[in-house]
């Protein structure tokens, strides 16, 4: 029996409708929104493209929502400066800085310079920290890994006691979702193992997991035949194969693949995210989950 789909643009909507509610309702009874600022430096397509679904997003959710473009040519000293205005600013509750920046700027540097507290991509070194510790300390969960285990939630894959692993180790998604599934928490308490492409014997560790979260980046890294019957795929790749005619608009597109052999793996999974319809729709809206989230603890609703 074919795999059940898990959905994030589907998810996703849910989500966002329950923001918007609780945006409304928040504005109704303090006269307060949630405040992102979006800084853009220089004019990378695909960053572009990134910033200008989040400015969407938060507008349609009834945010404030400030967009600072900058040029290229930008000093740190002046991005810096940029970021401590927002740190003051009491309407902005989320300041995110588009990666990567210009090579004359130090990108730790930056992340740093942000308070914690307005940290909503979660990057900062306290939020990080904060995590790690887990329980209540946390305040912004990365907003790829968060996604995850959302979905998990979501499409109650149950997740106590479950053999997870996770192929990747990026400080984005890999390391901080390993992290989450193994906390003594509700949507947690995994045993987990952390692989990579140097990994021994990958495709064995492959085999066991009831929850496979696959980030490395590698189109159709992991085979069919590396999959437990009945598990739970969590395909993360989003890598561009070619390009193809667009039925709808006649132009070329790029050719999306994931790190999993969908085809083929959707015929063993349980479940399995698309790609691309998966994870990626939900990156954006953890991003809003966190902003709102931000004000909450501002106005001591946590």
């Amino acid at each position: 029996m074919p795999a059940t789909l898990i959905k994030g643009k589907d998810i996703r909507e849910e989500i966002l409708t329950e923001i918007r509610a609780d945006v409304e309702r928040i504005r109704d009874k303090t006269g307060a929104v949630p405040g992102l600022v979006t800084i853009l430096v220089g004019e990378d397509p695909a960053s572009v493209s990134y910033v200008t679904g989040k400015i969407k997003t938060a507008q349609s959710l009834g945010f404030k929502e400030v967009q600072e473009n900058r040029p290229e040519t930008i000093s740190e000293e002046e991005l810096l400066a940029l970021v401590e205005q927002y740190n003051r600013d009491e309407t902005i509750h989320g300041i995110l800085v588009q990666l990567p920046l210009p090579k004359q700027i130090d990108e730790k540097k930056v992340i740093n310079a942000i308070n914690p507290d307005k940290d909503v991509d979660g990057f900062h070194p306290v939020n990080v920290g904060r995590l790690l510790i887990g329980g209540g300390g946390v305040k912004f969960p990365p907003c790829t890994p968060a996604g995850i285990v959302e979905m998990l939630r979501r499409a109650e894959v149950p997740t106590a006691g479950a053999e997870v692993v996770v192929v990747g180790r990026s400080n984005i998604v890999g390391k901080p979702v390993a992290v989450m599934l193994l906390q003594k928490a509700e949507g947690a308490n995994a045993t987990v193992t952390v692989a990579h492409t140097r990994t021994r014997d990958l495709a064995a560790h492959c085999r066991r997991a009831d929850i496979l979260i696959v980030a490395a980046g590698v189109p159709g890294l992991v085979k069919p035949e590396w999959i437990k019957p009945g598990s739970c795929v969590i395909d993360v790749g989003v890598n561009r194969v070619g390009t193809k005619i667009s039925k709808k608009t006649g132009k070329p597109v790029a050719v999306l693949k994931g790190d999993v052999d969908f085809e083929k793996a959707a015929e063993i999974a349980g479940w399995i995210t698309p790609v691309p319809g998966g994870v990626g729709p939900m990156t954006i809206t953890m991003l809003m989950q966190n902003t709102l989230n931000s004000l909450k603890f501002m106005l001591g609703m946590e």
